[in-house]
């Protein structure tokens, strides 16, 4: 392929939850350049990174909780993520309320510069709630993007079903973003993530092949996310990595 591409190891749940060592070799086996991680389920940074180093994949990033990135938490999260040989933590969401965000920011603004002080840089991953106003009118992106340093990855599906162009949004933040979710699906035409509907890349109706040719004139990464376990994890995803060769050829 032209381009690589990176998973989103959440895709796999059906398989990472008890066998993180297959899935890691299947994604490899399927044509995956990279694997952005979503829990380790135990297993220690040297089990992981030998499973990496085996299969011959490559760590893009990790969606990590915020609260791994407390006071508390934040010098064995460093640990973990140095011997895996992960460079980007990506914060997949918060409890999105007003006073979760308050609790959000307050944690990027400790952790962000100990993390580049390590090499680690730290984004936020969007669900589509973050860009619509919530109860009580705020814009929580708009909070995020004004309130901290932290990089963004544009989650473009959900970009998508909130109503906004993804490439666009992937133009504004182009100096804050290292890494791009490509998801397709439906959008449900009603605020936040409610009746959306997650397909196989290529299946679905979001701009997939606009945010790929986005991606590549920005030097993003592109990290996969199908979500529908449809039939099952491995082959959803196959489908997806299957359609990217497809386009690419």
């Amino acid at each position: 392929m032209k381009t690589k591409y990176g998973i989103q190891m959440y895709s796999l749940r059906d398989v990472t939850q008890n066998d993180l060592e297959g899935a890691i070799r299947m994604v490899g086996e399927m044509g995956y350049t990279y694997a952005e991680f979503a829990g380790f389920f135990g297993h220690s940074a040297e089990e992981v990174r030998s499973w990496l180093d085996k299969y011959g994949v490559e760590v893009s990033g990790t969606h990590t909780a915020y609260q791994e990135l407390s006071p508390e938490n934040l010098e064995n999260t460093i640990k973990y993520h140095k011997t895996i040989g992960n460079n980007n933590i990506i914060i997949p969401g918060f409890n999105r309320t007003d006073a979760g965000l308050e609790e959000l920011i307050e944690v990027i603004n400790y952790a962000l510069p100990i993390l580049n002080e390590n090499g680690i840089s730290l984004a936020y991953h969007n669900h589509s709630s973050e860009f619509l106003p919530s109860e009580s009118g705020k814009l929580y992106h708009k909070e995020i993007e004004e309130r901290t340093n932290v990089d963004f990855e544009i989650d473009t599906f959900w970009a998508f079903n909130a109503g906004l162009d993804p490439v666009e949004l992937m133009e504004k933040f182009k100096n804050r973003m290292k890494v791009v979710h490509l998801k397709d699906g439906f959008a449900s035409g009603i605020k936040y993530e409610r009746g959306a509907v997650g397909k196989s890349v290529g299946q679905g109706a979001a701009p997939v092949l606009d945010v790929i040719n986005k991606a590549n004139e920005l030097g993003m990464l592109l990290v996969v996310e199908s979500e529908g376990l449809d039939p099952t994890g491995p082959e959803e995803v196959k489908r997806c990595i299957d359609f990217l060769k497809s386009i690419d050829a």
